[in-house]
């Protein structure tokens, strides 16, 4: 089930909010919180066809309820007398409001600075059965999966009493999911942007929209998606798209993580299979890995992780994207079968990013050299692939056919530090694989130029379709996940 919280801040919007909600949830949440003036809860909650939950939370709590502790109290217990289908009371509440009639008690613990350990979460259910609970709440930071690990398991244990959890920061999201697929009674979700009960609480449009979540059952499998964020929502996008197509119980996983010594262990127990990469995190999750293949080896980069039972190998696959629709942009309708041979390409990028270029356009046989900000940088990658290094004070005396750009940040500007845009000439091919599948600065400066641009979307969607190819099996036109890509972009 799905529990949409509604946070008002007039008595005309709430009853709208909960007309709009009991349309797409199971149940509905009434935030106390913001209402200016007394409610009357009887009149807000009739007509509602879906169990209502009321709650007026603390901002210790992370609520943000201004008045003193006797008015909350008090609102509370006259929207009891209303009967809700459910009441959210924390500890010190349901000590001095008594069960009444058959409004179930959820009783909440949040912790707004760390999760709450083994030992602490026992102790808190002994407390709850002495205080005439039904439900259980915790509530705590969720920064990261690490985070997210004790929430689910004191959800996803069996005991007399049910509990379920909320999730407050970035890993929110995957807490949800993973609650929908290990039993939880219910998981939370906002109505909309901008009527969060909290900062980055899911919206029920993302959960249906990115995640498919309503088809989530115990025994879908989920796949890995390292990062957050406009380009990994629309990586989600496309995969359970793919997912839903093939009719697969499979459904992407946003992941969050600062240990990988530990996501191994986590992975395993989640019966994970299968990575993806954010374009900025390739580098981060290599020591997830087992075996590397050569161009994630020598690039130090992967956006794909597999394990198919001897443990994790990484691949990088953004390279024979990226080269794949250079050349077609180079070559135009010619048959040439290297459009890349013998062409000057200058490298902007002293990261894993822009060794991957380097390593994938020298298999090209491009005529690679590379520069960055930082020339210490930069002429160790020229050092190791052995191509030609630019100091970066001379950038602008150097002739290239073709601008790769893969230093994500990379300063536009005049100084010394600085990328000047007025360095792309019409003759050049631009290539900026920093931001896809958004355009960046630089990309809409070489558009204005007049230079050939390289579609940073074009590259995302047939990465996205080599990849999908490697984990189902199956092959998909990148042209497919076009709408879902278009979409974003028009926001």
């Amino acid at each position: 089930m799905i529990c949409i919280s509604v946070c008002p801040a007039s008595r005309t919007f709430a009853k709208v909010d909960m007309l709009n909600a009991a349309r797409q949830c199971d149940i509905v949440e009434l935030c106390l919180d913001r209402l200016v003036k007394e409610p009357d809860v009887s009149d807000l909650i009739a007509g509602i066809d879906k169990p209502v939950m009321i709650s007026c939370r603390r901002k210790r709590d992370g609520g943000q309820f201004e008045g003193s502790d006797e008015q909350r109290l008090t609102l509370l217990r006259q929207a009891i007398v209303s009967g809700p289908a459910y009441i959210e009371l924390d500890y010190e509440d349901a000590q001095t409001i008594p069960k009444f009639g058959d409004t179930k008690r959820v009783i909440s613990y949040t912790s707004l600075k760390k999760p709450f350990g083994k030992d602490e979460i026992e102790e808190i259910f002994g407390e709850a059965r002495q205080l005439n609970c039904d439900v259980v709440k915790f509530t705590w930071p969720t920064p990261t999966l690490e985070a997210v690990w004790p929430l689910l398991s004191a959800v996803a244990k069996k005991r007399d009493i049910q509990a379920v959890g909320m999730g407050l920061g970035s890993a929110g999201m995957t807490f949800s999911l993973l609650g929908r697929k290990y039993g939880s009674p219910w998981i939370y979700a906002a109505l909309e942007k901008g009527m969060e009960a909290y900062d980055d609480q899911p919206t029920v449009g993302e959960l249906d929209d990115y995640y498919g979540w309503r088809d989530i059952d115990s025994g879908t499998a989920f796949i890995g998606v390292v990062g957050m964020g406009g380009a990994e929502n629309i990586t989600c996008q496309c995969f359970n798209a793919v997912f839903k197509a093939l009719k697969m119980n499979a459904r992407c996983l946003p992941l969050m993580s600062d240990q990988v010594d530990k996501l191994k262990t986590m992975l395993d127990a989640l019966k994970i299979k299968a990575i993806v990469t954010s374009r900025d995190l390739g580098d981060v999750i290599l020591p997830l890995a087992d075996e590397l293949e050569e161009s994630a080896k020598l690039g130090q980069y992967a956006d794909l992780l597999l394990n198919k039972g001897s443990g994790w190998q990484a691949w990088n696959t953004i390279w024979r994207s990226v080269v794949k629709q250079l050349e077609k942009k180079i070559s135009g309708t010619s048959a040439d079968r290297r459009p890349l041979n013998k062409q000057n390409v200058l490298v902007v990028g002293s990261g894993s990013l822009a060794r991957s270029m380097v390593y994938g356009i020298g298999k090209r046989r491009g005529l690679v050299s590379v520069t960055a900000p930082d020339d210490k940088a930069a002429q160790q990658i020229a050092t190791q692939f052995d191509v030609r290094f630019v100091p970066f004070g001379n950038l602008y005396n150097t002739l290239c056919d073709v601008v790769v750009l893969a230093e994500p940040g990379l300063p536009m500007g005049s100084h010394k530090t600085e990328f000047n845009p007025s360095y792309l000439a019409a003759r050049m091919t631009v290539c900026d694989v920093t931001e896809m599948p958004f355009d960046s600065a630089l990309i809409k400066q070489a558009r204005e130029r007049g230079s050939k641009v390289v579609e940073p979307r074009a590259i995302y969607m047939d990465k996205i379709a080599a990849q999908v190819k490697s984990i189902t099996g199956k092959d998909v036109a990148a042209e497919s996940f076009e709408k879902f890509v278009n979409a974003a972009l028009d926001e």
